[in-house]
């Protein structure tokens, strides 16, 4: 068990959060062009590693309908999350304060399911990519949390559930993938199908919802280009003979 993942998953959705007591002007360019960079990071990477990893795994001849699953059930959590995974920041409720459980819990499954796929990580692809995706998701659900008038002691505290859930998805599937709980490693395969429709559906929507009259600014094509850039740097060094073996 690598607990250096399980540091860089917390602390960078933790930070994220809490940034947002740090930040006085409006960030959200920057926001933007870290979104960018990690959506296509995820995208190449899905494509790249955990596609072709599912479809040699054991029981991947019904991997495609898993992929659409995961891909309908982002679809689904969304319109509970309103979109904050991707660093949407929407004006709620003003006066009263109103916990957003929607928002919440679903992006709280959504971390815990984006942590599975670490335990296969061989090539420490995965991590730099979902810890980057989770800043501006951790930013904007502080956001919202300030909105609606919660005291910094519990924003802390829902941002500190909401960092633990993706370490916490991490252990349970390597917990799975090493047989030490229960039974269920024949179903991993079926489980990364489903986290890999959820990667495709928040990639591609982060990828193409931001762009005006489907027009990409120059710096978000250079975050575009740099994500899909290193991801293919990371496959060439160590996945190009993982490639070849199979």
């Amino acid at each position: 068990m690598e607990l250096w993942k399980i540091f860089i998953l917390f602390f960078s959705a933790f930070l994220g959060g809490i940034a947002i007591f740090l930040v006085k002007s409006d960030k959200s360019q920057l926001l933007k062009l870290i979104l960018s960079f990690s959506g296509a990071y995820l995208f190449a990477i899905t494509v790249l590693h955990l596609i072709p990893d599912a479809y040699h795994g054991p029981n991947h001849e019904d991997i495609g309908i898993f992929i659409l699953i995961g891909f309908l059930l982002q679809v689904l959590m969304e319109q509970f999350s309103e979109g904050v995974e991707h660093g949407h920041i929407h004006k709620h409720h003003d006066g009263a304060r109103v916990f957003p459980y929607g928002i919440m819990i679903s992006l709280c499954l959504h971390a815990f399911l984006e942590g599975m796929p670490l335990a296969k990580d061989q090539h420490n692809a995965l991590i730099f990519g979902i810890a980057l995706h989770h800043i501006p998701a951790a930013f904007a659900l502080a956001s919202i949390l300030m909105q609606n008038h919660f005291n910094r002691g519990n924003i802390i505290l829902y941002i500190g559930l909401f960092a633990v859930m993706a370490p916490l998805g991490f252990y349970v599937s390597y917990g799975i993938s090493t047989g030490s709980i229960g039974g269920i490693e024949q179903y991993f395969s079926r489980i990364m199908g489903i986290v890999i429709g959820i990667f495709l559906h928040i990639s591609t929507t982060i990828l193409f919802e931001s762009s005006v009259d489907h027009k990409v600014t120059k710096r978000k094509m250079i975050a575009v280009l740099c994500g899909i850039g290193i991801a293919l740097i990371g496959y060439f060094s160590s996945g190009s003979g993982h490639a070849h073996m199979h």
